[in-house]
């Protein structure tokens, strides 16, 4: 079956390469992932949101809400259990870096197992109450999509990277139902670098996504009716904006702080008990916890501000407006260090979604504990919106991803002034402090944001050495002379001879004007000198599995023009030169250009 599945794509794809120009079918395949792409993303708000309506409404037994310290915890457990049962072939990856390093250091491939791994794992932490997005998973199944689609198809780097950026707008849009935010996030956060005429195929991608997101799941992911905004709160919101800014930066720092902690358990069992109790501990304490965070902020979008405190430990003290400010200030950081544990005990989940509940609360708590002084009344519903805002902004580095989300999510376009505010705000405090987003952080650790954001690192990265080895070079045997491969040696084009044992090792090089010297010398041994007395050791020699950047970097700086290539074990391959690679950079960079 799975052979004549292949057998139609390659008939298909001869087919297209004569009848459809490569442009036209940029924007068909962008159409497709945007599609499967919807799917993908409706299919797992579907499966977590049955999940979760499963525990709390359909399971009845008296004592279920024992279980709830427990739920997160088995979440975890069963999505690590998936993962170590059936991803045995490759690593599991989650979250948006992953994608990112796709880009620069695997040619944008993504491993096809992730269009569905994603889903299933990123339902079941979230669906039984892991404290962390969806939009992290949907973004890496729509990314896996658009990856295959170039892989099966034959596309080169460039249009593989902006297919997998199609794939990722596709899961913002389907998970938000938002296809401007969608496209702007894959502009802002996904790719290396922006050309005018990407924007069609994502903005069709993105389009696409969010009407199939309609038609499987057509709820809204907020319910509102928003006010105008009034110039008088100008300056609150300035301030608010710099609130934000500066809690980011906390957020971004916990961020690194937790993963680093969790990382130095050692057994992935332990952080499995770890994270997952100190999830279901929290989540008893404050439910506003639980899952995504959605829901209590629709409510406080309704105006039910004492649903923060209803249902939890507190609820004796709902009608006191105080005591909901510091629930709600609670919920904050807790969110904040629920969402993170979640990811770093073994859950499948994201980012983005966190942020933008934690950033609902904060404008929440901001103009609801403003309001309590007496002394001024904000519209805490304008607020709460500007709140997700300034924490995507802040949070991610992408300001307009932040404005245009939280625009189309809560149909607040007339806080558009509003909302511009507070996220450049927070961008520019955050940038300010933290030269790194949540995401470009874990590149920089792992030594790969310099191969995201370069273009040229990027290009080089694309290039395979093993496809450049030159192997067209005379091969001299330790114990030839230059009289008896005297017709070798006048013949060739090259200017350097390896010698290569019996083995297959390379025991040293010997350039043609040394060899020509002794050929034409009045003295008759120099003709008859054996080849393993005259060579020279190499002055480098790299494996054929080095990254090309670094063969580069190698060149420039020991001014090398031609290096020997070995294999794993050390034998001799051939030689990459520098003509070669410029040669290759040169093409690619033609083809991009004729793409755009």
């Amino acid at each position: 079956m799975h052979t004549k599945i292949l057998r139609y794509l390659v008939s298909f794809n001869d087919l297209r390469k004569r009848r459809i120009s490569k442009t036209n079918f940029l924007i068909l395949a962008a159409a497709v992932t945007g599609i499967l792409g919807g799917i993908a993303s409706s299919l797992l708000k579907e499966l977590t949101h049955l999940i979760a309506d499963f525990l709390q409404n359909d399971f009845h037994w008296k004592y279920k809400y024992f279980l709830y310290l427990f739920f997160p915890l088995i979440g975890i457990f069963l999505a690590f259990l998936y993962v170590r049962t059936f991803i045995r072939r490759s690593k599991f990856q989650h979250g948006i870096p992953a994608i990112m390093n796709s880009i620069a250091r695997n040619s944008s491939k993504l491993d096809i197992h992730n269009v569905y791994s994603q889903v299933i794992t990123s339902a079941l932490t979230v669906g039984l109450g892991g404290s962390a997005g969806l939009e992290a998973p949907a973004v890496a199944s729509g990314s896996a999509i658009g990856s295959n689609i170039g892989k099966y198809f034959g596309l080169s780097y460039r249009e593989t990277t902006l297919l997998l950026a199609c794939g990722a707008a596709a899961g913002i849009s389907g998970a938000f139902n938002g296809p401007i935010a969608g496209m702007v996030f894959a502009i802002e956060v996904i790719l290396p670098e922006f050309s005018i005429p990407a924007v069609v195929p994502l903005l069709i991608s993105s389009a696409f996504a969010s009407v199939i997101s309609k038609l499987i799941y057509d709820k809204p992911l907020f319910a509102l009716v928003t006010k105008d905004w009034t110039v008088e709160a100008f300056w609150y919101y300035l301030a608010f904006g710099l609130l934000v800014g500066l809690y980011s930066v906390f957020y971004s720092r916990l961020n690194r702080y937790l993963f680093i902690s969790f990382d130095k358990i050692k057994s992935k069992y332990n952080k499995i008990w770890v994270g997952g109790i100190a999830l279901g501990v929290m989540i008893a304490l404050l439910p506003a916890l639980y899952g995504e965070g959605y829901i209590t902020i629709q409510k406080l979008l309704d105006g039910d501000y004492q649903s923060l405190i209803t249902n939890s430990l507190f609820s004796q003290f709902s009608g006191i407006p105080w005591a909901i400010f510091l629930i709600g200030a609670f919920s904050v950081v807790g969110k904040s260090f629920a969402s993170i544990i979640t990811m770093a005990s073994g859950g499948n989940g994201g980012m983005f979604g966190p942020s933008v509940v934690v950033g609902g609360l904060l404008g929440f708590i901001f103009s609801f504990g403003l309001n309590l002084t007496g002394m001024v009344h904000l519209n805490i519903t304008n607020f709460i919106i500007a709140g997700m805002a300034a924490s995507v902004s802040g949070v991610m580095h992408a300001p307009l991803t932040g404005v245009f989300l939280a625009a189309e999510i809560t149909g607040g376009y007339v806080l558009m002034v509003p909302l511009m505010i507070v996220s450049a705000f927070s961008y520019f405090i955050n940038k300010g402090i933290l030269k790194y987003s949540i995401y470009t952080r874990v590149l920089a650790d792992q030594g790969t944001l310099s191969s995201f954001e370069n273009k040229d690192n990027s290009v080089l990265e694309s290039i395979k050495l093993k496809y450049l080895v030159e192997k067209d070079f005379v091969i001299l045997r330790p114990n030839d002379t230059p009289e008896g491969r005297k017709k070798d040696i006048v013949h060739t084009h090259r200017n350097v001879f390896p010698v290569v044992n019996e083995t297959g090792f390379l025991n040293g090089l010997i350039y043609s004007d040394h060899l020509l010297e002794l050929l034409i010398s009045n003295q008759p041994e120099d003709r008859t000198r054996l080849a393993k007395d005259i060579a020279q050791p190499a002055q480098k020699v790299i494996s054929i599995n080095t990254p090309m950047a670094e063969v580069m970097q190698i060149m420039d700086s020991q001014d090398l023009r031609v290096i020997p290539v070995t294999d794993m074990e050390g034998k001799y391959i051939g030689f990459v030169t520098k003509n070669s690679i410029f040669n290759k950079y040169r093409s690619i960079l033609t083809r991009q250009e004729d793409y755009l």
